[in-house]
C-alpha cells in the first residue's frame, strides 16, 4: 500500500546489490512512495550483482561509484543534481565491507591493511559521502540520510570482527554530521540498526544462521525482515520524523531491550 509519503522528492540510494540487499527495497518502497531516484554502486558490484535490472525497474539511473573516492563521489553528486535539476531530499548509505571477515580473521588477528579497507568502505564513506555533499550543495533544506548499523557496534559478536568497529564509526559520524547539517539545513542524519538480515553480506559472517536463529528467539516481535525495514526507512525519509536526528534507531523486534527470553531459557 503506497501513502504518498515521498511524492515529489528525490533521493540517492547506494549498495542495492540484489534482492537480498536491504537497499534494494528500501529503493522499491521509496518509487511506491512517490520519490525519484538515482542508484549507485561500485564498479565491481555492477557486474557482480543485479543493480541495472532495478535501474530499469524503477526508471532510476544507475551511476557507478566508489564510495571510499572523493573524485568517484564528486562525480555521482554531478550527474545526480544535474538529472534532478535540484538537491536531494534524502539519501541511504547502505555499503559495507570486511576484508577480514571474508578471509576469516579473527578480531585478535587482524591484517591491518584490511582493517584499514573495512573501515574506510563501511563507515569513512559515509563522512565522504556527508562532506562532499555539503560542500556541492547536494542537501536540500530539511533532507534526510539514513545509514545503516547493527547492535554489534554496541555489544559483543565475536564472528563480526572488525565490522563492529566499522559500525561504531559509523554511527559516531553520523552524529557529528548531523549536528552541523542540521545546524547548518536543518538536514537529519540518522542509523537504522536492523536485525541479523539474510543478506549478500550478512550470510558471509561466521555462524550467522545461528546469530539469526538466537535472534529470532530473544526478540519478543522476532527478528524484523527486510521488507519491514524499508518501511520504516521510508518513513524516516518523509517529512512525518522531521524532528528526528542524530540518533540510533534500533529495528530489531525488540532485541536490543531484552536480557534473556524464555524461549532461550527453555531451549
Amino acid at each position: 500500500m503506497s501513502y504518498g509519503l515521498l511524492r515529489g522528492k528525490k533521493g540517492l540510494i547506494t549498495g542495492a546489490l540484489d534482492e537480498k540487499s536491504i537497499a534494494w527495497h528500501v529503493a522499491q518502497r521509496a518509487h511506491e512512495e512517490g520519490a525519484q531516484l538515482v542508484l549507485t554502486n561500485a564498479p565491481v558490484a555492477l557486474r557482480l550483482g543485479q543493480p541495472q535490472a532495478l535501474s530499469e525497474k524503477l526508471q532510476a539511473p544507475l551511476f557507478p561509484a566508489d564510495l571510499t573516492s572523493v573524485a568517484d563521489i564528486e562525480k555521482l553528486y554531478e550527474e545526480a543534481l544535474r538529472h534532478f535539476g535540484g538537491p536531494l531530499d534524502f539519501l541511504l548509505h547502505s555499503v559495507g565491507m570486511s576484508p577480514n571477515v571474508r578471509k576469516g580473521k579473527s578480531y585478535p588477528e587482524l591484517d591491518y591493511e584490511f582493517y584499514l579497507k573495512t573501515l574506510d568502505v563501511s563507515a569513512i564513506s559515509l563522512h565522504k559521502l556527508l562532506q562532499v555533499g555539503r560542500r556541492k550543495g547536494a542537501f536540500a533544506r530539511g533532507a534526510s540520510i539514513v545509514a545503516l548499523s547493527y547492535i554489534a557496534a554496541q555489544r559483543v559478536f565475536p564472528k563480526y570482527g572488525d565490522m563492529s568497529d566499522a559500525k561504531a564509526l559509523l554511527e559516531s559520524i553520523a552524529r557529528m554530521f548531523g549536528y552541523f547539517l542540521g545546524k547548518e539545513l536543518g538536514v537529519r542524519v540518522n542509523i537504522v540498526s536492523q536485525s541479523p538480515t539474510p543478506t549478500t553480506a550478512g550470510t558471509g559472517i561466521g555462524g550467522f544462521q545461528q546469530m539469526y536463529d538466537y535472534a529470532d528467539r530473544m526478540s519478543p516481535l522476532g527478528n524484523a525482515s527486510a521488507q519491514a525495514c524499508a518501511d520504516f526507512i521510508v518513513v524516516l525519509f518523509s517529512d512525518l520524523t522531521r524532528g528526528v536526528t542524530m540518533q540510533t534507531l534500533y529495528h530489531d523486534g525488540g532485541f536490543s531491550a531484552m536480557g534473556i527470553s524464555e524461549d532461550v531459557l527453555n531451549g
